[in-house]
């Protein structure tokens, strides 16, 4: 990963420094180029049954935005990581250990560019799953992101 410019690492510290004080955990921060303009997307979550809501990012959004003024961006959002969300930081990591993840491939390895699996580990150097009773160990340079894949089967149930 490419070593981060000053005026993005002053953001993170502010935008941390409002998430700690609100109570939520910062999950990540991107400016994204797109065509209507520069985004400033803060991913915000928080350790409580049903996650995030509306009224968490619009109370974020509140408290942050007067912070990110000198700084160049055309939009700032505030969102939920989703139950998908890739996995960045290390707590995200520990807290996947033993769930259902999809390592996304930059390049097919035996025709796949997406493996299941459950996560045994992930670092710097490698990811490994476990597929069934096997275990998968990819280099981490192959691996473009590591994301959750929702277990929906409590939604399938309520259903019934």
């Amino acid at each position: 990963m490419p070593p981060k410019n000053a005026n993005m690492q002053k953001i993170e510290a502010i935008c941390q420094r409002h998430a700690d004080k609100l109570g939520y955990e910062l999950c990540d921060v991107a400016i994204e180029k797109e065509p209507t303009g520069r985004y400033l997307r803060i991913y915000i979550d928080i350790e409580r049954e049903g996650g995030v809501t509306l009224d968490d990012c619009e109370k974020y959004h509140r408290a942050v935005q007067p912070s990110l003024e000198d700084f160049d961006y055309d939009f700032l959002e505030v969102c939920s990581p989703g139950i998908d969300r890739p996995l960045k930081s290390k707590r995200d990591i520990e807290k996947s250990l033993g769930l259902l993840v999809e390592a996304r491939l930059y390049k097919p390895v035996d025709g796949k560019k997406a493996i299941q699996g459950l996560l045994k580990e992930m670092n710097d150097e490698q990811v490994v799953l476990l597929i069934g009773e096997e275990e998968a160990s990819l280099p981490r340079k192959v691996v473009s992101q590591v994301r959750l894949v929702p277990d929906l089967s409590a939604l399938e149930n309520e259903e019934e």
